[in-house]
């Protein structure tokens, strides 16, 4: 078929069988015979449901110049096997499939359920839950919540190895918050545990903010001196504009940036010099974690900071499907077993169960 916008055919067939007004039916066999690349969940949904799109739509983000290379080898001498959707290669002589390699790994779900839980959780401002996922796909919520973590490990930015602020008239945002339950809504025996100090009760966030370009964020055992100054240095480049809040820990910056503080004792901005950006950022976090996610333990906060994190550096400039399409191509090199997920790894009990290498679902 062409396309409808080259075909007159093709373009008159749209207007007279697919109408005109959203109540109109049979949009769901346009899509199937003439849409390119989905640009909204339902798109999604319908273009991600044929197995030979899906594969070819994630084979060419994965490997975008279009030279398939093994996995394993890194060898491109390999023999694609149609009916399987497999490769052998030549050199290592083994196969490999799309998946091998990526946070997809010995997943025995099929593209489509994968595709359409990573485009809910890059586009949903708020986040996705793995009970929704569940409701969504039709699998369980274990099966869910292990599905969101693999792909939260795919939308980790690598970043670090640079600093914020290289530009010329760069200004950074610094701040803090405190992440965790309410001591009113907690049951009488976690109540008993709380020791009335802030920093140890809660989980501490720093977050870094250069206006106009990227947030980061670092979590840290305490707020004070030692350890912020150090994160700071670590992150922004010497000479920058940074602008923190009047938290003591942060005196003594003045000789390596342009600091000036905010009391938000006293006012929430003065002239340039505020945090609002990053307090901006804070609320998305804290609506995530309270509306959607309800309860996160303090050893995978990282991960929901981290998908956080993508949609908010990804959310100007950039539509659903493009946003989509930038985390489809973080998915190769990283990996996320079950059992270093939950840290059974590190039992002395612990066996690998299986190479990655024998049962790979190959779409």
């Amino acid at each position: 078929f062409c396309a409808p916008e080259s075909c007159p055919v093709a373009s008159e067939y749209v207007r007279t069988y697919l109408g005109k007004y959203i109540l109109d039916t049979h949009v769901a066999l346009g899509y199937s015979l003439f849409m390119n690349s989905p640009k909204t969940l339902q798109e999604a949904i319908v273009y991600f449901s044929d197995p030979d799109r899906a594969f070819e739509f994630a084979k060419s983000l994965r490997w975008p110049d279009g030279n398939v290379v093994c996995p394993r080898c890194g060898k491109a001498k390999h023999s694609f096997i149609k009916t399987r959707r497999i490769w052998f290669c030549y050199v290592c002589k083994k196969q490999f499939t799309m998946k091998l390699g990526t946070v997809f790994e010995d997943s025995p779900l099929g593209l489509d359920k994968w595709m359409t839980a990573f485009w809910m959780l890059v586009n949903c401002k708020n986040g996705v839950s793995s009970v929704e996922i569940h409701k969504a796909i039709g699998i369980t919520q274990k099966a869910a919540w292990f599905m969101l973590q693999r792909l939260r490990l795919a939308v980790q930015d690598d970043f670090y190895g640079s600093k914020l602020g290289s530009g010329p008239n760069s200004e950074v945002e610094v701040d803090e918050t405190f992440i965790g339950g309410k001591a009113r809504n907690m049951h009488k025996s976690r109540k008993a545990k709380l020791t009335g100090r802030i920093d140890d009760d809660k989980a501490v966030v720093v977050g870094f903010m250069e206006r106009g370009g990227k947030v980061r964020t670092q979590i840290v055992t305490q707020r004070r001196k030692h350890n912020l100054q150090p994160l700071v240095r670590e992150q922004v480049q010497a000479g920058a504009a940074l602008y923190t809040d009047a938290l003591k820990s942060y005196i003594g910056l003045d000789s390596d940036y342009e600091h000036q503080v905010i009391d938000h004792a006293v006012e929430y901005v003065h002239g340039r010099v505020h945090t609002n950006t990053l307090e901006n950022f804070w609320s998305l976090v804290k609506r995530g974690m309270h509306g959607t996610y309800i309860s996160v333990e303090p050893f995978h906060l990282y991960r929901y900071l981290d998908e956080q994190m993508f949609r908010f550096n990804n959310r100007k400039n950039m539509n659903d499907s493009q946003r989509f399409a930038l985390a489809m191509s973080q998915i190769g090199g990283k990996r996320l077993t079950y059992s270093e997920l939950t840290g059974k790894d590190e039992s002395p009990r612990h066996e690998t169960t299986g190479t990655g290498e024998a049962s790979q679902v190959p779409f």
